[in-house]
């Protein structure tokens, strides 16, 4: 993580130098103005925000990387793929829920935007996918 860190601080100075260079470029190419009417002020800002966004996420992943007293398993190049391997849950492969969960987002999502009837006919469907996919586990084939 410190190489990311390095990273991004790395990015967020070139992006303050280019937006430097970019103001001082407009402000340059034209004289026969006044230098505040001279800036292009969007992509000046623009430049300048992704440079603070830049700093921010550097600053976040160092405070990250010392929180965490030492370094990730993925960082380490004598590590093995199963020291970083944790245990992220029980999962369905056989479960049918998340199709129809994600059909009723789309009828919801034609709903808003051909008519506003399929909006409950989608929230119908939504709440008996969500109930179906929580509660699998206690009847049928697999309950406990």
């Amino acid at each position: 993580m410190r190489t990311n860190t390095g990273l991004w601080w790395l990015l967020a100075v070139f992006f303050l130098v280019v937006a430097i260079l970019y103001t001082g470029w407009n402000i340059v190419a034209h004289p026969s103005v006044p230098w505040y009417n001279a800036i292009e002020w969007v992509g000046s800002v623009a430049l300048l925000f992704t440079a603070l966004m830049g700093a921010l996420i550097a600053f976040y992943i160092g405070k990250v990387h010392k929180a965490q007293g030492g370094e990730l398993p993925e960082d380490i190049l004598t590590s093995d793929i199963d020291d970083g391997d944790p245990e992220l849950g029980e999962f369905s492969p056989w479960s049918w829920w998340p199709i129809v969960l994600a059909f009723s987002a789309a009828l919801g999502m034609i709903g808003l935007a051909v008519g506003t009837w399929l909006m409950p006919i989608g929230i119908a469907v939504f709440v008996v996918a969500i109930v179906g996919w929580v509660y699998e586990y206690y009847r049928g084939y697999f309950a406990r």
